[in-house]
């Protein structure tokens, strides 16, 4: 008989050719996700659970059957998933760590630059039929080439998006981190600040910070205080990483000069304050969503899940203590 595996919602091919054949798969076919009740009704009796970053999975859902042998999370976050809890049940927590990370770093400069330029906003009046000819004061913005970039959490995509910065824009790279790194710092000339000071002296900033009970609110009206008026704040980690209600006033007094987001508090709503603005980008948290980068995601939660149910070391686990 066949290992039997929930799958919260159909991945890209690269993953599904893996797990089909080799399972006895429960896959939801609509086009939703599943509610929690709904995934503890279709996780009894079954051996794995693979589920997506809008799932939660929390200490009800694991404990409804404590006996799967792995949650394979299709994302490279995991607060959606109680580690602890399935720590204590020795059920191994996988992510897709690394494969989505240039996609992500391209989709913050995209923002970056798009905010900057008022891209969004100028489509919207071009297509209106507002464009009488080209004009002295029309959509000016703000110039990235050499400007200073500060990173807000110094991980995998933090470096990709500076990276970008400083060969291609040659910007200066300030930075905030738990610790600081050398290395990173003679390669891009980069300098470790506080977080104030970040936040006072660039021009634009980029959040890359994990969702903790840390980070919750770590950019509130308290920081958004400290940014220039001609700053840019550019969030792709996670929406409550950023106060929203704090985020919508600041920008509609034109305490900031925009934003430009993938992520939000309560998704997929959005603060209603955000949706009117003109100087604020919103997008519907596609950061990983390439042809290419969705189909490696699932091909890695694929093999992860594999990994762990023939007993070996998943590629990429975040509690790899259940292992010893």
């Amino acid at each position: 008989m066949k290992p039997k595996v929930l799958v919260t919602r159909r991945v890209p091919d690269e993953g599904m050719k893996l797990l089909e054949g080799k399972f006895d798969l429960d896959i939801n076919e609509e086009d939703r996700g599943l509610t929690k009740q709904e995934i503890i009704k279709r996780l009894k009796g079954k051996d794995a659970l693979l589920c997506l970053l809008t799932d939660v999975i929390d200490k009800e859902v694991i404990e409804s059957n404590p006996k799967i042998k792995v949650i394979s999370n299709y994302a490279v976050g995991f607060d959606n998933v109680d580690v602890a809890t399935a720590t204590k049940y020795k059920i191994p927590v996988t992510n897709t760590q690394g494969v989505l990370t240039e996609t992500t770093a391209d989709l913050a400069f995209a923002l970056l630059m798009s905010t900057a330029r008022r891209v969004v906003e100028s489509d919207k009046f071009a297509r209106e039929g507002k464009f009488k000819g080209w004009a002295p004061m029309l959509f000016l913005g703000r110039d990235v080439y050499g400007k200073i970039l500060g990173i807000l959490g110094l991980g995998r995509i933090g470096r990709a998006v500076a990276k970008r910065a400083a060969k291609g824009f040659d910007m200066r790279i300030l930075y905030h981190d738990i610790k600081k790194d050398e290395n990173f710092e003679k390669e891009f000339n980069a300098k470790f600040v506080s977080k104030e000071t970040l936040l006072k002296e660039s021009d634009f900033v980029s959040i890359h910070v994990p969702l903790t009970k840390e980070t919750k609110h770590y950019i509130s009206e308290k920081e958004l205080s400290l940014m220039k008026k001609t700053a840019v704040l550019i969030n792709t980690s996670r929406g409550p990483v950023v106060d929203e209600a704090a985020l919508a006033k600041a920008l509609k007094e034109k305490k900031i000069f925009a934003a430009g987001l993938d992520v939000y508090e309560e998704e997929p709503k959005i603060h209603p304050g955000l949706i009117g603005l003109d100087n604020v980008v919103i997008v519907p948290h596609i950061a990983s969503a390439s042809v290419e980068t969705r189909g490696k995601m699932a091909e890695l939660a694929a093999k992860n899940l594999i990994l762990a149910m023939e007993g070996k070391k998943p590629l990429s686990i975040v509690n790899e203590k259940v292992l010893r």
